[in-house]
C-alpha cells in the first residue's frame, strides 16, 4: 500500500523522524481533530512502559485533543499491537491507523 493522503504521509515522516532521533524500537504520530500533530517514540523506563503509539496518544490527550483523525506507527513488527490500537480506538473508533516499516513504506491500514 503506497497511496496515502499527503497529510497521512506527513505522519509517517514524523514517526520515522522521532524513531530515528531517539534510537527507539518504534515511532508514532497522530493527528487530532483540529489538525495538530503529536509524535512520540517507545518509552521504556523501569517504572513506565509505553508503546510509541500509546505515548503519542497520551501527548495528544494531555494537550486537550478530544479525538483523532489518523495515526501512524513505524516499526519492524508486522502488525499493530493490541495495546497501541486500543489507545487510538479510545479516541476514534474508525480513524485509520497506518503501519509502516522503518523505511516509511505503509504496509497496512487498520
Amino acid at each position: 500500500m503506497t497511496d496515502i493522503d499527503p497529510e497521512d504521509a506527513k505522519l509517517v515522516t514524523l514517526a520515522r523522524s522521532v524513531r530515528a532521533r531517539n534510537g527507539a524500537a518504534e515511532g508514532a504520530a497522530v493527528r487530532d481533530l483540529d489538525g495538530r500533530t503529536y509524535n512520540a517514540s517507545t518509552v521504556s523506563l523501569p517504572s513506565l512502559k509505553l508503546t510509541a503509539l500509546q505515548a503519542a496518544v497520551a501527548a495528544a490527550v494531555s494537550s486537550g485533543a478530544e479525538g483523532l483523525e489518523a495515526a501512524v506507527v513505524v516499526t519492524e513488527h508486522t502488525a499493530v499491537d493490541a495495546e497501541s490500537l486500543a489507545a487510538v480506538r479510545d479516541l476514534t473508533p474508525t480513524g485509520p491507523v497506518f503501519l509502516a516499516n522503518t523505511s516509511g513504506e505503509v504496509r497496512e491500514r487498520v
